[in-house]
């Protein structure tokens, strides 16, 4: 499976820190027909979706939050 940039924005944790983040989707669809979408540091660590505009480092367990 092959993962397309489909999006990208910026975050910012409690602190104040702003972290680049890329959203991809994967090209071919799940059985049920939806596509999976994955989220990444630009430098490359994972972050996971956790709720509207909530997310988390992977590796550092930090909750970050969409900026608008």
């Amino acid at each position: 499976m092959a993962a397309v940039l489909v999006g990208q924005f910026h975050a910012r944790d409690a602190e104040g820190r702003i972290y680049p983040v890329h959203e991809y989707q994967e090209s071919t669809p799940q059985a049920d027909g939806s596509n999976l979408t994955t989220y990444r540091l630009a430098i490359g660590d994972r972050v996971n979706h956790v709720e509207d505009d909530v997310f988390e480092l992977v590796q550092s367990g930090v909750k970050i939050t969409r900026v608008p």
